[in-house]
């Protein structure tokens, strides 16, 4: 028999779990509609459809993960479907924290304006610099996935010597499966690194943007202006998301020293299914081809219920 707050988390894990395949699945589609139609995308928009894909994936892993947690069963216990589970959302989790860095160099790129010859060569190179990226990314991501083999190893010996009178070799064994938990966290740190640097170029040229228009005497509203503060935006909103993620996945990882564990992996369970699913929102509200999409499909909806499919008054 489940508990109240077990069946309150799986609501919730239901509900943001609909909510990120809705997101996601609708950037999938509206992009790839464009793509079908005009035969191009640009690199902006297929780093976000990839983005996208990998979230839904990343979704059906967590929701699956949140389902065997709670469920009074023994399935969670089992080495080989946690080596699946654990494996599967490493790759996957490291992939679309790759995918969003891409993203924010490819906007720090295209949108800052240093005379730097080092930026300067970058920037007449993005292209082939992002997709560089993006092989680097898939290798990044498929060297964590598998430097989690070894950790299951550990956990597997540590399980088998659980209950027996061994017991310093026993700790000695979970101290080791805790510290290479710790060390695993250290691939996030890469990308994070990118991504505040990108921040922070960005914030610069801003800055260095709005001197020179008040020295010439202009306004500082245009073009130029309202690019740099929308890719602040996006990028500044994705470091929040994830430093809470980030965080949360941490304590969860240590919940075994905190008065309840279980309820510590589930907060962390439910804010990694609401990190994917509010990211992709604010990619929506973030991209105008977006965004006008959802708005002329919310219209289009809207007038057929209350005009009817043929324009007369619906009943």
């Amino acid at each position: 028999m489940l508990r109240l707050t077990e069946c309150l988390f799986l609501v919730l894990i239901i509900i943001l779990f609909v909510l990120g395949l809705l997101g996601n699945g609708f950037i999938g589609l509206v992009n790839g509609k464009n793509w079908f139609k005009s035969r191009r995308l640009s690199l902006s928009d297929f780093i976000i459809t990839i983005l996208a894909l990998s979230r839904i994936i990343l979704l059906w892993i967590l929701v699956v993960d949140s389902v065997l947690m709670v469920l009074p069963s023994k399935i969670e216990d089992n080495t080989f479907i946690r080596k699946i589970l654990g494996t599967s959302w490493t790759f996957m989790n490291h992939m679309s924290i790759w995918l969003v860095t891409c993203l924010s160099v490819l906007y720090c790129l295209k949108v800052a304006n240093f005379s730097n010859p080092q930026f300067l060569w970058l920037k007449w190179r993005v292209s082939r610099m992002v997709v560089w990226m993006l092989l680097g990314a898939m290798l990044l991501s498929c060297a964590s996935a598998m430097s989690r083999f070894h950790e299951y190893k550990i956990y597997v010996v540590t399980s088998e010597i659980k209950g027996t009178q061994n017991v310093s070799e026993y700790f000695g064994k979970k101290r080791k499966h805790g510290l290479i938990h710790a060390l695993g966290m250290l691939w996030e740190f890469p990308p994070l690194t990118a991504m505040l640097a990108s921040y922070f170029l960005l914030l610069f040229s801003l800055g260095r943007h709005i001197q020179q228009m008040q020295l010439r005497g202009t306004s500082s509203r245009d073009s130029t202006t309202d690019a740099h503060k929308k890719a602040i935006k996006l990028i500044f909103s994705f470091i929040v998301l994830f430093l809470l993620y980030y965080i949360l996945i941490l304590l969860s990882f240590f919940r075994y020293f905190l008065p309840e564990p279980k309820m510590m992996k589930m907060i962390g369970e439910a804010f990694a299914i609401f990190y994917s699913a509010g990211h992709s929102f604010i990619l929506i509200v973030g991209s105008n081809k977006l965004k006008q999409s959802l708005v002329q499909m919310i219209w289009c909806e809207t007038c057929q219920v209350k005009f009817g499919p043929k324009g007369s008054l619906a009943p």
